[in-house]
């Protein structure tokens, strides 16, 4: 019989098994750790029937034994498109799949909403499924946030109840690269900077992919305000594009916009004010734009869209307040994996800012970051693997606040708050500019350990 193997044993390789399983496939997983905790995952998924080796690195000799009855292997997000080995299985003739092309296959009768974007996708995809699920439409979450979509895809074929009114993913260069048959209904794109250079190898080719997506799309929404996004406006022949910074010009105008008032408008008038939205900063009107634009596409009234906007909780990781120290607004901030992610949560906090930056470094241009950090912090702790990296960088900007490293998380939270207090900030932000895998298994981690270390300080 035919084998599929999936290749991970993360939350999109759990899913894709699952699925595959459902769907009448012999499946194997293919996981190169040997962990506890992923014992425990490898011993439940064996309870339900699916076959797991730990300890396979991602090697053709892994697959030896399978080869002549291998049909297929789903990847996860975090192995490359083009790793070597996967090239000599294409060479051998055995297909090579995304966890999201496997969904795809499922749920392609669903209208979709992708989100992407090097930054941005995360709040829009939470603060879009909100407004469409308090308004009574069914609008379930996934891709790189919330649930997998092979998950969602499972829970579709099992379920008896209603059919989803809409599907709202976020989706990654990764995913988006792995899934090239995925062509959504409505196509948002947040914004373009450069980002896992490493992965791509170039910003041509990273942009590509992205613009992929949206060239399958049947509704296409670009963030007018992004320079890349706005240089490459000729080369589409159709979209509609959001302003926070007004209509645009005649040549460019734009479909969505907040005025001189602070009002959202389309051309056929005013909708309602921009402060229904109340996280801080310029990107988020126009993270609003997109989302009111996106939620106007499904036949939403401006009026419902402004009472979901209002009664919008925040996204945790991205900007979220954990409370005050003796006065100090601190700032959860770990989705900033980047240079630019890390430069606009600083900018949208009270100044001035003690930052907890670090963690594994990626490619990409930081001088952006390093102005605001000059204009906005008055110190900054470095921890983590790209500590000493990061150092090196701030101290050639001629930055002339306290620069700090040390080993880890809990050592830069202990040096950071003391130094807080003594320098009267207004905010501390844990804001890295860097991945999370260095110490922690993703950015939700590091997130949620920095709300265990400040949890003693905020009762004190």
């Amino acid at each position: 019989m035919a084998r599929t193997v999936v290749v991970g044993l993360g939350r999109s390789g759990i899913g894709a098994a699952r699925l595959l399983q459902a769907e009448g496939h012999q499946v194997t997983v293919f996981e190169r750790g040997i962990e506890s905790n992923l014992q425990a995952l490898a011993a439940d998924l064996r309870l339900q029937g699916i076959d797991v080796e730990l300890g396979k690195p991602m090697e053709i000799a892994s697959f030896n034994p399978w080869l002549d009855q291998l049909d297929a292997v789903v990847i996860s997000p975090g192995i490359a498109w083009d790793h070597p080995t996967l090239t000599e299985l294409r060479q051998r003739g055995i297909n090579i799949l995304g966890e999201v092309a496997v969904a795809w296959r499922n749920l392609n009768d669903l209208p979709w909403i992708a989100i992407t974007g090097t930054n941005g996708k995360t709040t829009v995809t939470h603060l879009l499924n909100h407004v469409l699920e308090s308004n009574g439409l069914r609008a379930p979450m996934a891709g790189n946030v919330g649930h997998a979509a092979a998950e969602i895809a499972l829970s579709w074929r099992q379920a008896k109840g209603q059919r989803p009114d809409w599907l709202v993913m976020e989706l990654s260069s990764y995913q988006i690269e792995a899934a090239p048959e995925i062509a959504p209904h409505i196509g948002i794109w947040t914004n373009l900077t450069p980002d896992h250079l490493e992965r791509h190898g170039t910003l041509d080719a990273y942009r590509k992919i992205k613009r992929g997506l949206l060239e399958r799309s049947k509704v296409r929404i670009f963030n007018g305000d992004d320079p890349d996004l706005g240089s490459q406006r000729s080369s589409w022949d159709h979209g509609l594009w959001v302003s926070s910074e007004g209509p645009g010009s005649a040549n460019h105008p734009a479909d969505l916009w907040i005025d001189a008032e602070g009002l959202v408008r389309e051309p056929q008038g005013a909708l309602f004010a921009a402060s229904a939205l109340a996280m801080p900063g310029q990107h988020n009107l126009q993270n609003l734009l997109m989302v009111t634009a996106a939620a106007r596409q499904t036949g939403l009234p401006a009026q419902a869209i402004e009472a979901s906007l209002r009664s919008f909780p925040g996204v945790p990781h991205r900007l979220e307040l954990l409370g005050q120290v003796q006065g100090i607004s601190v700032f959860n901030d770990s989705k900033a994996t980047n240079y630019d992610a890390a430069c606009v949560g600083l900018k949208a906090v009270p100044a001035p800012a003690v930052v907890l930056a670090g963690g594994q470094t990626k490619q990409g241009d930081a001088s952006s970051w390093l102005k605001q950090l000059k204009q906005s912090a008055s110190s900054v702790v470095l921890f983590g693997s790209g500590a000493a990296e990061l150092q090196v960088l701030i101290e050639a900007c001629g930055f002339k606040g306290d620069l700090i490293c040390c080993d880890d998380l809990n050592q830069a939270v202990n040096l950071a708050i003391p130094l807080g207090l003594k320098q009267q900030a207004a905010s501390l932000l844990l804001s890295p500019a860097c991945a999370s895998f260095d110490q922690y298994q993703d950015f939700e981690a590091r997130g949620e350990h920095l709300r265990s270390l400040i949890k003693p300080y905020l009762r004190s």
